[in-house]
């Protein structure tokens, strides 16, 4: 796997606006939560003022993350591509051949990936074993519980 994060134009903007937001009134707040802590004394025993500067870190930390990741983007159009196999952004849908249950995934870069939404990554057993495959084919994911078999069912 490359070192790029692949998203849909839909989510890019999300994370440009969110990152936007951080530096912009993110950082405002942050800055007058110090000053405020700062008007309190002594900055040597003053526990405010080293939570908000550790905050302040914290900010800056995720607002880094984002940048890279940003910088690290590339749009994939999922219409854009062949729904004859499995890749980024393909919604999968399997069956578990070992207890006949159906899941629907969405694949996505590591970044993205949120188990509550359906969304796995591509560098997840899962999904690292469905990319490059076909409708119809059984594969096996190594996963901490075992190996689980799936049949794909769908790829849209």
């Amino acid at each position: 796997m490359s070192n790029f994060v692949y998203l849909s134009r839909e989510r890019l903007n999300e994370l440009e606006e969110e990152l936007k937001e951080l530096k912009t009134n993110g950082r405002k707040r942050m800055a007058e939560r110090i000053a405020e802590a700062r008007s309190h004394g002594d900055l040597s025993e003053n526990a405010e003022y080293d939570a908000a500067k550790d905050e302040q870190g914290m900010l800056e930390l995720k607002i880094n993350q984002m940048e890279n990741m940003l910088a690290r983007a590339r749009v994939v159009d999922p219409k854009s591509l062949s729904n004859d196999e499995v890749h980024i952004l393909a919604k999968v849908t399997v069956k578990n051949v070992n207890n006949n249950k159906t899941y629907t995934y969405t694949l996505v870069s590591p970044e993205e990936a949120d188990i509550k939404q359906s969304k796995i990554a591509v560098t997840s057993p899962v999904g690292a074993s469905l990319m490059g495959k076909k409708k119809g084919e059984i594969v096996a994911a190594k996963v901490p519980a075992g190996v689980i078999k799936f049949e794909i069912l769908d790829i849209e």
